[in-house]
């Protein structure tokens, strides 16, 4: 079995919102929507879970009847202090109904043109290993500066890869890698697959989709309504 887990539980504030970026609409209808849409719709997934803030879930479960196509919710998590403790609140619930040897694939809400064909990518990439993140090549030269003012190291780009989403991970051991974080180191946690390289758990990379933006900045909300805008089909 196969579980998305949605994380719809932050606050955008870089957006200067009102409402939390997942939330606004576009298009016609919130960022959120487009990602339950394709995740409901894609025949790998078999369930799905959403990390959301109870003021908000009254909220989504009305725009759910309209995009959960395969009706794979199963219910919402609530978040955590930080995003790593959101995923690891989704993941307790989601072992509630799944085997420690099924795959949870990690989306963020505020990503909504996630491709049917990234996530056929993701799921296959992860056969055979503990996991799967799709990674984009450094396109400029990458420096170390240990003050933040000075150079400090040359880094070989053909070496380093910028991490997206979603990533998926086996459900068992990733939880543990999350648990051994607990109670503070968790909270240092930046990206969702590092508590399973901290954990020596086998990732395997495959090539991303620079599509697949996340909305954080005015930028980008622009961005994706224009995208909109030119007609494009979003729909699975």
């Amino acid at each position: 079995m196969q579980i998305a887990l949605l994380l719809s539980g932050g606050v955008g504030t870089r957006l200067a919102s009102d409402i939390p970026k997942q939330y606004i609409e576009a298009g016609g209808k919130p960022i959120i929507s487009y990602c339950i849409r394709r995740l409901s719709s894609h025949s790998g997934i078999d369930g799905l879970q959403i990390v959301a803030d109870p003021s908000w879930q009254g909220r989504i479960g009305e725009w759910l009847r309209r995009e959960d196509l395969g009706k794979k919710f199963r219910g919402f998590s609530k978040p955590g202090r930080n995003r790593q403790l959101s995923i690891l609140h989704g993941l307790e619930d989601i072992r509630e109904y799944a085997d420690v040897s099924d795959y949870v694939l990690i989306h963020d809400a505020a990503r909504p043109l996630l491709s049917e064909r990234q996530l056929f990518d993701c799921l296959k990439a992860a056969v055979g290993h503990d996991g799967a993140i799709p990674v984009l090549p450094m396109k400029d030269t990458v420096y170390l500066s240990e003050d933040g003012n000075t150079i400090s190291a040359l880094l070989n780009r053909s070496q380093i890869f910028a991490g997206q989403a979603p990533e998926v991970f086996r459900l068992g051991a990733y939880y543990e890698a999350n648990r051994r974080l607990l109670p503070d180191k968790i909270l240092e946690i930046n990206g969702s697959t590092e508590p399973a390289i901290l954990a020596g758990m086998d990732i395997a990379m495959f090539p991303g989709d620079e599509g697949n933006f996340k909305i954080t900045t005015q930028a980008d909300l622009e961005r994706f309504q224009r995208i909109l805008a030119q007609n494009v089909s979003l729909e699975p």
